[in-house]
């Protein structure tokens, strides 16, 4: 998970637990390689209870697979070298996830800004086809998204890059308190099992304010 604390004057404070990275530089610690620009992402989608024995539904493999090939897909634009190992489950806090890793080289690691517009956002925030689904998310929201499924973390072409998705999110203000989160809906979602999947992922913030 990545656990963040920001208040900043233009945008107030803003707590964070994501456990979906965007992009991350591998260390050559990592893997003992030179991995002087190699990097990694992860396609995290599905989500249900956290057990021993986790049983996932077609719907939530379809889903993952969605993201994990949109995520493919886009990185064969910048690199011929893609690893690919997943999906398999993984926890983040109560709940269990699918995910699938991606690891890749780049020819070049100054110009990530290419790179950060085609990944993000995955359909996982946003959907398929992205450009149309993405329009429609801002003609029919009715809450202002502000922070929540963008990304945030050290950017650095040269050194340490970890960028998160915005998951997860509660802005702070004054005695205030206003929690983000969301799901995943396919064409054969139910709508309450989907509200449910939501306010499961909220129940680590609420249970901290209660």
């Amino acid at each position: 998970m990545f656990i963040s604390l920001v208040s900043i004057p233009q945008g107030g404070t803003w707590l964070t637990a994501s456990p979906e990275i965007l992009l991350e530089k591998v260390t050559p610690q990592a893997s003992g390689q030179d991995d002087s620009c190699r990097f990694r992402t992860i396609a995290l989608a599905g989500t249900t209870d956290y057990s021993d024995d986790v049983r996932w539904s077609e719907k939530n493999i379809r889903e993952q697979r969605y993201v994990a090939t949109y995520m493919m897909e886009t990185l064969e634009h910048f690199s011929a070298d893609i690893v690919e190992d997943g999906p398999y489950t993984t926890r983040a806090a109560n709940l269990a996830h699918l995910r699938s890793d991606f690891t890749f080289r780049l020819a070049d690691a100054h110009h990530l800004g290419s790179l950060l517009h085609a990944l993000h956002p995955s359909p996982a925030v946003c959907g398929l086809p992205k450009h149309d689904a993405f329009n429609f998310i801002l003609r029919n929201e009715s809450v202002p998204r502000r922070y929540y499924s963008g990304f945030q973390g050290p950017l650095d072409a040269g050194g340490m890059t970890h960028l998160y998705v915005s998951l997860r999110c509660m802005s702070i203000h004054d005695n205030r308190y206003c929690l983000y989160a969301g799901g995943g809906l396919l064409s054969d979602s139910d709508e309450e099992s989907e509200w449910n999947e939501t306010e499961a992922k909220l129940n680590t913030m609420r249970n901290v304010l209660e």
